[in-house]
């Protein structure tokens, strides 16, 4: 059975609202507040300080790249994308900067709250996805190095003896069997085969 995430807190956050001043500025803001948020609204861009906001609402209709601190999909918080054109390229524009949530304009009295909820929510699955994609490459990466490393030590012998050459030598080294691999890669790379041989 999977764990119900908790409710954070949200009081105290603070939320910049890239958007033209507008009564869709005033509905978020209004909300933010009584949520307990502090709001910082700017147009047309971000400033520098919004690198330390909480959360970020922005235009889908009017908004372009420039406007942001980042690269597109790398926002180092959640996104809250304020759509009122369904129009495909303004959709996929969104998109592309990765909105964790959306609110559909006009902006009434609701949406507001489970809009940050559901962003936040987003904004930590896709970070973790990330850090495991990363932790993931790093290990095809170290066992593609292995790999060459018993290549290098095999020479035409069986790989299973290489293997354990590797391991003895990673002992030896007081290292991992990961390091020692690339201390032998690179050993080879340098034409010091008969070097890690000796070592």
């Amino acid at each position: 059975m999977s764990k119900v995430p908790r409710i954070p807190n949200l009081g105290g956050a603070r939320a910049f609202v890239l958007h033209r001043p507008h009564p869709t500025v005033l509905a978020i803001t209004r909300q933010l507040s009584a949520i307990g948020l502090e709001t910082v609204g700017c147009w047309p861009e971000l400033p520098a300080e919004a690198l330390a906001a909480d959360f970020v609402f922005f235009d889908a209709d009017l908004g372009f790249d420039e406007q942001f601190p980042w690269t597109p999909g790398e926002a180092p918080m959640p996104l809250v994308a304020l759509i009122g054109s369904e129009a495909p390229g303004r959709i996929e524009w969104a998109l592309s900067h990765k909105a964790d949530a959306q609110l559909l304009k006009p902006v009434g009295n609701a949406g507001v709250y489970s809009a940050l909820l559901i962003a936040r929510q987003s904004f930590e699955a896709r970070k973790l996805l990330a850090s495991e994609i990363s932790s993931l490459r790093l290990r095809v990466a170290e066992r593609q190095t292995i790999v060459r490393a018993v290549e290098a030590l095999s020479k035409g012998a069986e790989d299973g003896r290489a293997y354990a050459q590797l391991r003895s030598l990673a002992m030896s080294w007081q290292i991992s069997v990961e390091e020692a691999a690339r201390r032998i890669v690179a050993m080879t790379e340098e034409g010091g085969d008969d070097q890690s041989h000796r070592a």
